[in-house]
C-alpha cells in the first residue's frame, strides 16, 4: 500500500496487519501463566509491528508479512523476559521434567510414560500432571537456546540478514537440526504428536484442540507441556 507519492502509507498498512498481531497474541497467550494479559500482548505487539514498518526494505526480497511476524513475535518476547514472566521455580520444575525425561529415555529405550515420568520425579500422576499446567509455555525458551551467546539488543532479523541478500529463514532450513526435529517429533507418543501437528501446522488453539480429543483444555495444555519437555530432551544433545 502506498501513497499518491509512491510511498509506503503506515496507516494503512497498520490496519491492514492488526489481525497478524491479534492472532500471534492469541496464539502466544495460550501458553503462558494467568498473570499475562492478551491486551498487553498486543500493544506491545502494535510497537512491533510499527518498526517492523520503519525497517522494512523491500529490496531485502522478504515479504514484509515474515518480516513483520519476526517483529512481533520479537517485541512480545522481549516484553515478557523483561517481566520475568516464568517464575524461578517453573524454570526449576520445566528442567527437572526435561531430566527426568532424559534420564528414563537412556534407561528405557523408549519415551517413558506419564506415570513413569511422574514415579521418577516422585510425584502422585496427578501431582506431576498439576506441574505440567503450571510450566506451561516454556517452550518459548528455545528462542532464548536460538540467541545464547549473542548480543540480546540485536533484532533475530538483524543478526541472520546483515547481507541483503541472505534468506532470512536460512537458519530454520539448517537440514540437521530439521532432521533431528523431525525425528524427535515421530518419537512422541501418538496422541502427543497429533497435538503437536494441530498447534504447530495447523495453528490451533487449544480449546479447538480440546474439542477435537474429546478433553479438556487443562489436559491438552498439559500433554503439550510433557511434549515440549521430551523434544528438548532429545534436542539438547543436537
Amino acid at each position: 500500500m502506498y501513497t499518491a507519492k509512491g510511498q509506503l502509507d503506515r496507516d494503512a498498512m497498520i490496519r491492514q496487519h492488526v489481525p497478524l498481531v491479534r492472532r500471534i497474541a492469541h496464539h502466544m497467550i495460550a501458553k503462558l501463566p494467568p498473570n499475562v494479559e492478551l491486551d498487553d500482548l498486543i500493544q506491545v505487539g502494535m510497537i512491533g509491528l510499527a518498526e517492523a514498518l520503519s525497517r522494512y526494505e523491500a529490496a531485502q526480497g522478504v515479504q514484509f508479512e515474515t518480516f513483520a511476524t519476526q517483529r512481533i513475535r520479537g517485541a512480545m518476547l522481549d516484553e515478557l523476559r523483561e517481566g520475568d514472566w516464568m517464575s524461578r521455580s517453573s524454570r526449576k520444575s520445566q528442567k527437572e521434567i526435561e531430566q527426568a525425561v532424559h534420564r528414563l529415555e537412556h534407561r528405557l529405550g523408549r519415551s517413558p510414560l506419564e506415570s513413569e515420568i511422574a514415579e521418577e520425579l516422585g510425584m502422585e500422576l496427578s501431582e506431576y500432571q498439576s506441574l505440567l499446567g503450571k510450566v506451561r509455555g516454556t517452550q518459548l525458551v528455545y528462542l532464548e537456546d536460538m540467541t545464547h551467546g549473542q548480543d540480546e539488543e540485536e533484532g533475530f532479523l538483524e543478526r541472520h540478514v546483515a547481507d541483503g541478500n541472505a534468506d532470512p529463514l536460512a537458519l530454520l532450513r539448517d537440514q540437521r537440526l530439521r532432521a533431528s526435529l523431525v525425528a524427535a517429533i515421530q518419537s512422541l507418543p501418538e496422541r502427543e504428536q497429533h497435538i503437536m501437528g494441530m498447534y504447530y501446522e495447523h495453528d490451533m488453539n487449544l480449546k479447538e484442540i480440546a474439542a477435537v480429543l474429546g478433553v479438556t483444555e487443562s489436559r491438552v495444555c498439559q500433554l503439550h507441556s510433557q511434549s515440549i519437555a521430551r523434544l528438548r530432551a532429545k534436542m539438547r544433545a543436537h
